[in-house]
């Protein structure tokens, strides 16, 4: 056997595990997702939540959501590899912006600051559609 073939046997056995790793913080981030809406119901006024509660309990959503998403993605693409890796960080890099964007407290953020997310934002886009159109152009050319 030679090291490329063993690499890539070990690299395999190191993604699997930290899948294994990803699905047990993701049961536990939604174990605690549910523990924290439970126990903010249960506050005075019951079943009444606060602003700063929704965002604390849609920050989390997100983050178990962006969590899925990087499970799904890392099984694509170090698994069956059908997915380009730039694709899995262009992915998971939109979806980490818009938990930010959805959390975000306008009261609390300046200009500049949504002025530098708005950047991230048209990269990122730009950046996926050009992925997305070199996929497509390849693919007609193949």
């Amino acid at each position: 056997m030679n090291l490329h073939a063993l690499l890539k046997r070990f690299e395999k056995r190191i993604i699997q595990v930290l899948m294994v790793l990803m699905a047990l913080v993701l049961m536990l981030a939604t174990i605690d997702l549910g523990w924290l809406i439970v126990k903010d119901n249960m506050k005075q006024p019951v079943l009444l939540l606060s602003v700063n509660d929704l965002l604390e309990i849609f920050g989390l959503f997100m983050l178990v959501v962006i969590g899925i998403e990087l499970l799904e993605t890392i099984m694509k693409t170090y698994i069956t590899q059908d997915t380009p890796h730039y694709e899995v960080v262009l992915t998971v890099a939109i979806i980490a912006i818009a938990r930010k964007v959805i959390i975000l407290d306008l009261k609390e953020v300046d200009s500049l600051s949504l002025a530098g997310i708005a950047l991230i934002i048209i990269a990122l886009t730009a950046g996926y559609y050009l992925m997305k159109r070199g996929h497509s152009r390849g693919g007609k050319k193949g």
